[in-house]
């Protein structure tokens, strides 16, 4: 019992750290997902005095992708009619042309405000309408999100990282003996530390390979039930294979750290 104990208090940190990894990585690949949708959904909207063409536009800043022209004459469609077609012909013919400007990206607000001055710098611009209110009430909360769950998982990884250290010293304690032998005949630091290593690297592989399950039974099982639909629409962005490398590369390297800041910090024979 007390074995499982000790394996339980490093796998369970290290699966935290792990879990909040993943998160974030289906949280990013969501996120950019919907800032794609959010990007193609976006326009502003453009008053010239004179035609303008796709290339001038990016010429002015290099974040606008397309455009659209707005027919002037579905604009005024109800205003003139019952008026003659020479008058329909003047209105139209004094009224400015209008696009639907599309961006690359879904840009900050800092950004979309220079996409805006530098349009209205532009003599033949008239007006730039980005919608700039509700733009950047969706964009803060958007942001704000994010910086939560950063903010989130990396106190959480903090935390993990110390129960896994303090896990660490408890095993080496337990192998104390043996090391000290070790270190007595000039065995390497590496080969003094390898049962702990051991030790460790059997608990990441096992901590790795539970998150994972974890996730593939959100994706395959979980996901379709949840009527969530952002979640439905990306079930493929909430656990890929490459992700396993990943997890597992970074179990490897908390394990590295923790073992060895638990033997710099003790070196030395005790007397």
């Amino acid at each position: 019992m007390k074995f499982i104990k000790n394996h339980l208090m490093f796998i369970l940190p290290l699966m935290a750290i792990l879990l909040g990894i993943e998160f974030y990585l289906v949280f990013d690949r969501t996120t950019n997902s919907y800032e794609k949708g959010l990007k193609e959904g976006y326009t502003m909207f453009v008053v010239s005095k004179k035609p303008m063409t796709l290339s001038a536009f990016k010429a002015l800043n290099t974040h606008i992708e397309s455009f659209e022209a707005i027919k002037r004459k579905d604009v005024v469609s109800d205003i003139v009619k019952g008026i003659s077609k020479n008058n329909e012909k003047a209105i139209l013919k004094a009224l400015p042309f209008f696009y639907n400007v599309g961006l690359d990206a879904y840009v900050n607000t800092v950004e979309l405000d220079k996409i805006k001055a530098d349009l209205e710098a532009n003599a033949n611009i008239e007006r730039v309408e980005t919608f700039g209110n509700s733009y950047r009430s969706a964009y803060k909360l958007f942001a704000f999100i994010k910086f939560t769950l950063k903010l989130f998982i990396g106190f959480m990884g903090i935390v993990s990282l110390f129960l896994i250290i303090k896990q660490m010293e408890i095993w080496k304690y337990a192998h104390k003996q043996r090391m000290q032998v070790m270190e007595i005949f000039g065995a390497p630091l590496m080969l003094r530390s390898g049962v702990l290593f051991k030790v460790a690297v059997t608990d990441a592989i096992v901590a790795t390979l539970i998150t994972a399950m974890i996730f593939l039974y959100i994706k395959f099982e979980w996901a379709a039930k949840s009527g969530i639909d952002i979640i439905v629409k990306n079930k493929e962005n909430l656990f890929r294979m490459s992700d396993m490398g990943i997890l597992l590369g970074a179990a490897l390297v908390i394990v590295i750290i923790a073992v060895y800041s638990v033997v710099f910090s003790s070196s030395g024979v005790d007397e």
